[in-house]
């Protein structure tokens, strides 16, 4: 069923290509207005993500998929271990990981086999991944028994979310660079919101979650909290 994956991603023209590393780490602080206003908004995810363990006292093992420049831990207890997956050295080379952060991969596969964590999360990165349903599967063998996936994904491919950027940092970025944004989101976001919940829903027995917004139609941002992984699904899928 996931015939169109691993998804290609498209190639960025030169003039694009100049500009990346700094923009995309400039998007990921908030370092201009219409970005800081984009964090702001995007700091539901980080609380929907986290209020499973916030104010609890609890210490769940962690994994954070795609940590970027650490910008969730501020809304994590301090709850240790913490490990993270993040394949791009340019968010964090030029400062010292948390203290929080026990192990950092730069891939799901250079995880120690048998390694299993209470919690896996992931805030805005999904849609970034060309091969989801692998991904996805690995995370499923991942989860320790009566644990969760928690998923906050952009609600890409809908209309309220293009219209979002359009007018927010998609205009500010045309100003500072005369560029077309749509051509740097194609690049980045290779997966619709409907895309991952398919994903998800296909390789966990339980799926709910909440959108920021009306519905997942008419939304700015998703949640997913998944568990009771289907093993025989994501054992046969990294099989094939």
């Amino acid at each position: 069923m996931f015939e169109n994956f691993p998804k290609a991603r498209p190639d960025l023209p030169d003039n694009y290509r100049k500009i990346y590393e700094y923009h995309y780490k400039l998007n990921r602080q908030g370092g201009s207005v219409a970005t800081s206003l984009s964090k702001r908004m995007e700091g539901w995810m980080h609380r929907k993500i986290a209020e499973d363990v916030s104010g609890s006292g609890q210490s769940l093992l962690t994994l954070e998929i795609g940590a970027g420049t650490m910008n969730h831990l501020p809304y994590e207890p301090a709850s240790r271990p913490y490990d993270v997956i993040e394949p791009t050295q340019f968010f964090y080379e030029s400062s010292p990981l948390p203290a929080q952060v026990r192990t950092l991969y730069k891939d799901i596969r250079d995880i120690p086999p048998g390694t299993t964590y209470q919690r896996l999360i992931s805030i805005a990165t999904f849609e970034h991944i060309c091969d989801l349903p692998d991904m996805v599967a690995r995370c499923g063998l991942l989860l320790a028994d009566g644990g969760q996936l928690r998923v906050g994904i952009p609600s890409e491919g809908t209309l309220l979310w293009r219209m979002g950027w359009r007018f927010t940092t998609g205009l500010e970025f045309r100003l500072k660079y005369g560029l077309d944004y749509s051509v740097l989101l194609r690049h980045e976001h290779v997966n619709t919101a409907a895309d991952i919940e398919e994903v998800l829903r296909y390789f966990f027995g339980s799926v709910s979650g909440s959108v920021f917004g009306v519905n997942r139609a008419l939304s700015f941002y998703q949640f997913f909290a998944c568990s009771a992984p289907v093993l025989d699904r994501c054992h046969a899928h990294l099989r094939a």
